[in-house]
């Protein structure tokens, strides 16, 4: 895997909360990526036109608030809109696992939730980015599967 990979971290909807997204983003930092957090509160416009301008291959989402059903599939039909299909997208927070198949069938090709050990995020960005065809706009139905 290539090291500098650049990733967005971002927090949609109206969610304060921002400690796991920030551990995220400092860990992915740590192992030589680069990564962009675009702070709390953006609207899944915000955060399209951050990963467009940016170039990012990875695009981290974060939620706490409940609103993941909503937020993530929005962010992941504007990627496509916007011609970025082959940026993979991943998600964390309190997501139940009833509402995981939905998000991954909008695009979303991991979902890790609390407590999720950091080394397992980044074997997860490494096995993806040298996938083929596992960007958000991709017909695979490949997501990750838990180590833990």
């Amino acid at each position: 895997m290539a090291s500098n990979i650049r990733i967005v971290i971002a927090k949609p909807g109206l969610d304060g909360h921002d400690r796991g997204a920030k551990v995220v983003a400092r860990t992915l930092r740590d192992a030589g990526h680069e990564v962009i957090y675009t702070g709390l509160r953006r609207t899944a416009k915000q955060i399209v036109e951050t990963v467009r301008d940016e170039d990012a291959r990875f695009l981290g989402l974060s939620s706490l608030s409940g609103a993941h059903n909503h937020l993530f599939p929005r962010v992941c039909e504007l990627l496509v809109e916007e011609g970025l299909s082959d940026v993979i997208v991943f998600g964390g927070g309190i997501i139940p696992e009833d509402d995981r198949p939905a998000l991954h069938s909008s695009g979303i090709r991991a979902i890790f939730g609390p407590g999720t050990p950091t080394e397992e995020i980044l074997e997860f960005i490494s096995i993806a980015y040298d996938m083929t065809d596992v960007g958000v706009g991709a017909d695979s139905d490949w997501h990750w599967q838990s180590t833990a």
